[in-house]
């Protein structure tokens, strides 16, 4: 059984731009050297299998092993490049300026519509990509002029589904995804007079990407904890009620503004600090959204690890099938969050393009797709009929609660993931466990020879009832295949962090040594070649 019903997540006039002309200046100084690419608070930690030295920035290959995974000259050039931290939303008044794009994730070449409603006499959008730029974290590669400004008419509500959708607004802004816009995430940051801000988030995609490391936003669980008009996927209300998850919108729409993180979804609480984390290092990544994975689920073939973010929760069939194709083949697979691939969903298109709307009724037989192909009518988890299909057979844990704050407690200290980070069999690392929680369930479809490297009580706010009430950090290797490993929290990138202090205060060196850890291992090929997994799980269960 899983939890269901209403719960807090954790935590016009139509302007044509070419890019040409309009590039805001970046400030002037001198770029960072190579050595600031490198972490000044990072662990000195012991490898998994030997660690090299990275050459220095103007010399050697393309790509290149480093000490905390496969680095690129391309990505340690581009943080070279000067930052700015403007890109941050800041003061604390409600914002009345919004907006979304007609993409998710857009490619070079693709034109991308800003949708904008503001009661502001003017503003301005400006573009920033996220990375590490000398701890920045951010860099302007665009600006627009100022525009005047319009309040776009009210979004729709579809009785039937209860959809939110704003597809009904004029666009705003259209500008050309060109060379500028090197492939990365971006927040477009939009201010108005006097002083509102919020972002619109888009990520920019390379289809012919052959990166060690494909980063995947979890635009889809973004959407479904949307409550932009009202409703959501956990519950909804019409005006001045409360909401109730019988109330929820069983379609939702990426033509609205996300209600949280400022518009930019879970994307700066959940997934920004492992961004900075891997551009500072350099690594050799790329990125796409889940929504693209599910379009072009064979191009994972291309990369040795996905990587997915802060909360996954919500996977399409093509994602499903495609990650499973991969990890036979040899990917590895990094769930850095807790709920992966535990609703089943579908795509549909919009008025404003393909792959627009989420599908989700929670409940297969409320899906009208259910009497002409009900495996790929929409449940509340894929473990239940008639997909019959357990999440643990790909993550390795599976969901079982919400609503910690508890430490994570290392027990399997000697594992390669916790190699020179000098945590011991007991080590607690604090706060590490947040939100929503994974645990080894050995009544689940979980592949064989799991191994668990954390295993920490938990004081749940809920729990699924008849589980052990324990959060589990899980490895396993698909034979002649790749490894996956899950953390079984969302807290573990929000602990990346940086924070002052050492154990028992500060978890972030620990947590991000052992990231480095897992990059490393995880860009080398299929894991279970070097580090096949050593199940451990009847010790504890």
């Amino acid at each position: 059984m899983v939890l269901q019903g209403v719960r807090k997540p954790f935590t016009g006039v139509v302007a044509v731009f070419a890019l040409g002309g309009l590039l805001a200046a970046c400030g002037g100084g001198h770029a960072a050297s190579s050595s600031a690419l490198r972490p000044s608070t990072k662990a000195a930690h012991a490898p998994a299998s030997a660690k090299t030295t990275s050459p220095p920035a103007t010399e050697g290959p393309a790509t290149f092993m480093g000490p905390d995974g496969v680095e690129a000259r391309w990505v340690i050039e581009e943080n070279n490049k000067p930052g700015t931290s403007a890109w941050r939303i800041s003061g604390d008044g409600p914002a009345t300026i919004h907006g979304f794009a007609n993409f998710t994730a857009a490619s070079e070449g693709q034109k991308v519509s800003l949708y904008v409603t503001t009661e502001a006499a003017h503003y301005h959008v400006s573009a920033y990509r996220i990375g590490y730029y000398g701890g920045t974290g951010g860099r302007l590669v665009w600006r627009s002029p100022e525009m005047k400004g319009v309040a776009q008419p009210a979004c729709t509500i579809a009785a039937a589904t209860r959809m939110v959708a704003c597809d009904n607004w004029a666009p705003s802004i259209t500008l050309t995804i060109g060379p500028q816009f090197v492939q990365g995430d971006y927040l477009f940051k939009l201010v108005a007079d006097p002083g509102q801000q919020s972002y619109i988030p888009l990520t920019v995609w390379d289809p012919s990407s052959h990166a060690t490391y494909i980063i995947q936003d979890s635009v889809l669980t973004w959407q479904g904890w949307n409550t932009w008009g009202g409703y959501d996927m956990y519950g909804g209300a019409p005006p001045g009620q409360t909401p109730t998850f019988a109330d929820r919108a069983y379609v939702e729409s990426f033509d609205r503004p996300y209600a949280n993180g400022n518009g930019a979804g879970d994307f700066v609480a959940l997934e920004y600090p492992l961004i900075y984390w891997a551009e500072e290092h350099g690594l050799n990544v790329t990125y796409w959204t889940d929504v693209t994975f599910a379009e072009h689920p064979n191009l994972l073939l291309n990369h040795k690890a996905l990587i997915t973010l802060g909360h996954d929760e919500t996977w399409t069939m093509s994602e499903r099938n495609g990650v499973i194709k991969a990890r036979a083949s040899g990917v590895n697979i990094v769930f850095l969050g807790a709920t992966p691939v535990l609703r089943h969903a579908r795509l549909q298109p919009s008025p404003l393009g393909p792959d627009r709307e989420e599908v989700d009724y929670r409940d297969p037989q409320l899906d009208p797709i259910y009497a002409t192909d009900p495996l790929a009518a929409t449940g509340n988890t894929w473990a239940q009929p008639p997909d019959n299909a357990d999440p643990s057979a790909i993550v390795g844990n599976t969901y079982l609660g919400y609503g910690l704050n508890d430490p994570m407690v290392v027990t399997d200290a000697g594992a390669w993931p916790w190699a020179g980070t000098g945590v011991t069999n007991g080590t607690e690392l604090p706060g590490v466990l947040a939100g929503d929680y994974d645990g080894y369930d050995p009544s689940s479809e979980d592949p064989a020879g799991v191994e668990i490297l954390a295993h920490s009580p938990v004081q749940a706010q809920q729990h699924v009832a008849g589980t052990s009430p324990y959060s589990d950090m899980t490895y396993y290797t698909w034979p002649h295949g790749g490894g996956v490993l899950s953390t079984g929290t969302i807290g573990w990138i929000p602990a990346m962090e940086s924070c002052t202090g050492t154990l028992p205060k500060c978890p972030a060196r620990v947590v991000q040594a052992a990231t480095g850890n897992i990059f490393h291992l995880f860009g080398q090929g299929p894991a279970s070649k070097t580090h096949p997994s050593v199940a451990n799980w009847q010790k504890y269960y």
